[in-house]
């Protein structure tokens, strides 16, 4: 969990601090709010640290200065389990 919020932490941080304007920050905005909330209440539901996630990648995923810490994200969400499977044919 401690992970997981300096990880959001220093996102947020890092997004209010940059000076361009983009479509969807709001969108990501919100879900790092959302984020910071799971990581605060205990054991968070995966399914949604895993939305909230996606959310946030596909707001923030073209601003090259953010990359490092949506990637610092990722890793801590990615502590709280494996990756679902998907059966193929």
């Amino acid at each position: 969990m401690a992970n997981l919020r300096a990880a959001v932490s220093r996102l947020r941080r890092e997004l209010a601090a940059h000076p361009a304007e983009f479509p969807d920050r709001g969108i990501a905005e919100d879900e790092l709010a959302a984020l910071c909330a799971m990581a605060l209440g205990g054991e968070p539901e995966i399914r949604r640290l895993r939305r909230s996630l996606l959310l946030v990648a596909g707001a923030i995923g073209s601003v090259s200065a953010l990359a490092p810490s949506l990637a610092q994200v990722r890793i801590a969400v990615e502590l709280f389990g494996e990756r679902p499977r998907t059966e193929g044919p």
